[in-house]
């Protein structure tokens, strides 16, 4: 029996694979990568060497409000190591600059004061002198118009970011199932723009581009109009890193916002492409909290398996998803409607301008949905996973039955994908 550790919310659950049904393990490289310094130190090195720029405290010196766009309680970055940082060289440039912390929540729900205390301490979060706002992108009053993307969208962004004397990103890359990597021009969209510009960006056409898929920035449209918004919004400076599965910084890249994190995509693609192992199952993850936290962050694992899954195969989704499906509209859109093709023929249908919320989300679970069922081991409802066209199961080694049930055979192989949102699938 094949022992697989599986991350599952807070903790892991341990895949038992009967002898002779693992055809692979497709894991990053990010995994067992040996960091060359500890955390704090890696990132100092990346702000002392920035590429493509001056020293942030450079940039800093006579600037008087400084906006650093900080990810939401949705992504593992490590602003404990990073933030304080950051602070350290705008002071060193400004001892007197105001630096106001936003919270780049892009299309998400706002962060709680308990979990921004959890993302960054007790003393950053209320003894630093900072000061911390959450993006709202439903607030109309709180947005400017910076011009219009490439894609025809109208680009509006936080107002406290666009009148920022000085605008600097923090961040981490992984693989991005439609924008190729996170990170860099991620922080402004969506991180800081309205709904209506995240809505554009995200539409139907852009989502079914053949590049817009994991690993990929070339030729990609949704990563064209995230360039030009954070180009527009005069982006000026970014950390970004990059982490292992224990969510600890291996690498840090720092400086111009394309170049510095184009130099941390490169690294990632590095660690993380893999060759697709085919199987009739394909075991995967979104990594653990806090990625699995809702079903509709889980979209990103299955995409992984959806690369390394035979025709006609069956998808196992190992997510913890606490905070239940994570949209309303997203749900909605399976719970309204049985029939897949429909939902996808209407998703197709729809032009950017008339984009609804979550579609994006929805339309790619369609997509794999129309051409492997998923089984979803789960702590949430099963009346909401099965309304959503998925399947339920209360464990590992049930899923796995239903499967071979699902496939009308019991020695199927099986590939595992210990973290779906760390790879980039190569078939």
């Amino acid at each position: 029996m094949a022992q697989l550790k599986l991350p599952f919310g807070r903790g892991h659950i341990t895949a038992d694979i009967p002898d002779g049904r693992l055809a692979g393990v497709l894991q990053s490289r990010a995994h067992s990568y040996q960091a060359k310094a500890d955390q704090p130190e890696l990132v100092r090195q990346a702000l002392e060497n920035p590429i493509g720029s001056p020293r942030l405290r450079e940039l800093a010196a006579g600037k008087n409000k400084v906006v650093i766009l900080s990810s939401d309680h949705t992504r593992p970055v490590p602003s404990k190591v990073i933030l304080p940082q950051l602070v350290e060289e705008i002071r060193a440039g400004n001892p007197d600059a105001e630096i106001t912390v936003l919270v780049a929540t892009g299309f998400h729900r706002p962060t709680t004061e308990a979990e921004l205390l959890d993302k960054y301490g007790e003393t950053l979060y209320r003894h630093s002198g900072l000061r911390f706002v959450i993006h709202e992108s439903g607030k109309k009053e709180d947005m400017v118009h910076l011009g219009t993307l490439p894609s025809g969208g109208e680009l509006l962004i936080n107002k406290l970011a666009a009148e920022a004397d000085l605008l600097v990103g923090e961040g981490f890359i992984e693989p991005h199932f439609f924008a190729g990597f996170s990170g860099g021009r991620k922080s402004v969209l969506p991180g800081v723009s309205s709904r209506e510009t995240v809505l554009a960006n995200h539409c139907s056409a852009f989502i079914d581009s053949p590049n817009a898929r994991t690993g990929i920035l070339d030729g990609n449209p949704i990563h064209r109009d995230m360039l030009y918004a954070a180009q527009q919004a005069k982006l000026a400076f970014i950390c970004n890193v990059v982490i292992d599965a224990d969510k600890r910084v291996i690498a840090a890249f720092a400086g111009h916002f394309d170049q510095a994190h184009r130099a941390g995509c490169a690294f990632v693609d590095q660690l993380s492409g893999v060759d697709a192992v085919p199987a009739p199952i394909v075991i995967t993850t979104n990594g653990g909290y806090p990625l699995d936290q809702n079903l509709y962050q889980s979209v990103k694992g299955m995409t992984a398996a959806e690369a390394t899954c035979a025709p006609g195969g069956v998808i196992i989704m190992v997510s913890a998803c606490s905070d239940g499906h994570g949209g309303q509209s997203f749900y909605d859109t399976f719970a309204h409607e049985p029939d897949n093709r429909k939902i996808m023929d209407r998703f197709l249908a729809t032009p950017s301008d008339r984009t609804i919320p979550d579609q994006w989300e929805a339309q790619i679970l369609c997509r794999v949905l129309l051409q492997h069922p998923v089984i979803l081991v789960t702590q949430a409802p099963r009346e909401m996973v099965e309304a959503m066209h998925l399947h339920w199961a209360a464990d590992l080694p049930a899923a796995i039955a239903l499967a071979d049930r699902l496939l009308g055979k019991a020695d199927s192989p099986i590939t595992v994908i210990p973290d779906g949102v760390s790879v980039i699938v190569r078939k």
